[in-house]
């Protein structure tokens, strides 16, 4: 099968290169999915479980990518809750290969149900994204009606999720950004905005509840104006900066079908609309992920034409 492989840590994107790879096989309780959109985020290449195993013993040449909707081609021993031929969509393993390939063995608990009429490139969109903003508001910032949210990025493909998944639950969105993000982030949902590079953070005034994609100085700055009980979330490592009188709470995104299938059906529905910026073919991902330019939204490969 064709498959795009990493086996330079050192090399970043510019050490990804399309290669032929052997089919994977379906393990117990796994399927074998043969992807027709897998979603891409860069910072993979920075993980320890790109380049090893969970025991830590090296796995390169690698498969990166998680995110895929797809079509099921195989079903492991054991196997249930999924068929041969069903449409799904999910999020794969971190330590075993990933997504941008044409077939890619994972646990079936990691994916959903993917409705006829949601198309595979929207699919392959919306894992990530959709549950890092899920599970950071409800799961861990316990968001509630009437209380304030900072999105950071709120035009990017998580902070957009976050500000509409907040917004349709009731609270008050102020979304950050460049200049040039300000009516994206606004269409999307936020009542404010806050142009990072030459507005004042401060002026805000307090929050309930800060969504960090970020880190640094700008989480320092957004930690201060965090209410009594109020949250940091964050998703870039360990928070460097706490509330004066509140939680700060860093986590990594999993799948849960429960929660893809609510995802999904927000889509479905209009309550949620998907931030898709490039869409390339497989053949041409290397160059995507090269590119010079700053790319608005998430980056999609259409792995099966």
């Amino acid at each position: 099968m064709k498959a795009i492989v990493a086996t330079d840590q050192t090399a970043g994107t510019a050490g990804m290169r399309l290669s032929e790879r052997p089919e994977p096989q379906a393990a117990i309780n796994d399927v074998v999915v043969r992807v027709h959109a897998s979603g891409f985020v860069p910072t993979e290449l920075s993980w320890p479980s790109t380049w090893t195993d969970r025991r830590g013993h090296e796995r390169t040449p690698s498969i990166p990518g998680h995110e895929l909707a797809g079509v099921v081609s195989a079903i492991g021993y054991g196997t249930t809750g999924l068929s041969v031929g069903q449409r799904v969509f999910g999020l794969a393993d971190w330590y075993r290969d990933g997504t941008l390939a044409e077939f890619v063995a994972m646990e079936a608990r990691n994916l959903a149900p993917l409705p006829g009429d949601v198309d595979f490139t929207v699919g392959a969109s919306l894992p990530i994204s959709g549950l890092t903003a899920w599970q950071g508001l409800f799961q861990h910032g316990r968001i509630q009606a009437g209380q304030s949210v900072l999105a950071h990025g709120a035009a990017g493909a998580v902070g957009s999720m976050v500000t509409q998944l907040a917004s349709e639950a009731g609270a008050y969105v102020i979304g950050t950004g460049r200049a040039a993000d300000r009516q994206k982030a606004l269409d999307f949902g936020a009542k404010e905005f806050v142009d990072l590079e030459n507005d004042k953070l401060e002026d805000i005034g307090g929050v309930d509840l800060v969504f960090d994609v970020i880190g640094g100085g700008i989480q320092k700055r957004s930690a201060a104006l965090i209410r009594a009980g109020g949250t940091l979330v964050t998703v870039v490592g360990p928070a460097e900066a706490r509330p004066a009188d509140g939680l700060a709470i860093d986590f990594v995104v999993e799948s849960d079908r429960a929660q893809l299938n609510e995802i999904v059906q927000r889509v479905r529905d209009g309550r949620l609309r998907t931030n898709i910026g490039t869409v390339s073919a497989l053949e041409e991902a290397v160059a995507t992920f090269n590119a010079t330019e700053r790319r608005a939204g998430k980056t999609v490969i259409r792995v099966c034409p």
